[in-house]
């Protein structure tokens, strides 16, 4: 698919550590994964979308892009439960960088990709690699706030582009509302990420 291979370069792997749920491991820190997009880049950096809910709580957070170069990311910026999406800023310059679409044209039956690392740690016990994977499907409905993908979003998907089919444009950031139905998958409108992007802007001294 066309649209895979122009954007699989911008997709991120993000690797970190989180604190452990189990009461009883109070203060430990399990390893933790997530995807994301590269939005912006330049001889300052590179900036990720992914969502918030992704690198909440994380430490030693590293960025891998297009399963090539990676570096020690920050978090820039989250918003609130509603949108859930996060910035997050690396210091590897010049990335290929994805095209941001927008949600004004989409419809139920829209045919869609979502590019991610489902469960990378699995992939790697078992010797298969770490790789960003492809999964294809429709829009099953533009709702309020949220675009109902019929592609479900495993573990580690969460935080990678949701794209349109017909030209790549990044339409939406995936995430799971549902733990109890994996099957219904969901992706944060790009309308939404794009203001958000807007409201935090690097500065120019950042840029240098």
């Amino acid at each position: 698919m066309t649209a895979y291979r122009q954007l699989h370069p911008a997709v991120v792997l993000l690797t970190m550590k989180i604190p452990a749920d189990d009461p009883k491991r109070k203060g430990e820190w399990d390893d933790a994964y997530g995807s994301g997009v590269v939005v912006e880049s330049g001889s300052w950096g590179s900036r990720i979308l992914t969502d918030a809910h992704v690198v909440d709580g994380a430490k030693d957070l590293v960025a891998t892009i297009g399963d090539g170069a990676h570096g020690p990311a920050h978090v820039v910026a989250r918003t609130g439960e509603a949108d859930d999406l996060a910035i997050v800023d690396v210091a590897l310059r010049n990335q290929p960088v994805a095209k941001l679409g927008d949600v004004a044209h989409l419809e139920a039956g829209t045919a869609i990709g979502v590019i991610g690392y489902p469960i990378p740690d699995a992939f790697a016990d078992e010797h298969l690699g770490r790789t960003a994977s492809l999964y294809t499907g429709r829009i099953a409905s533009v709702r309020k706030g949220a675009l109902e993908i019929d592609v479900p979003i495993i573990p580690g998907e969460s935080g990678g582009p949701v794209f349109d089919a017909s030209n790549g444009d990044v339409i939406g950031i995936a995430e799971s509302r549902f733990d109890e139905e994996r099957a219904i998958g969901f992706a944060t409108p790009i309308d939404a990420a794009t203001r958000f992007l807007a409201a935090h802007p690097r500065t120019e001294a950042a840029r240098r």
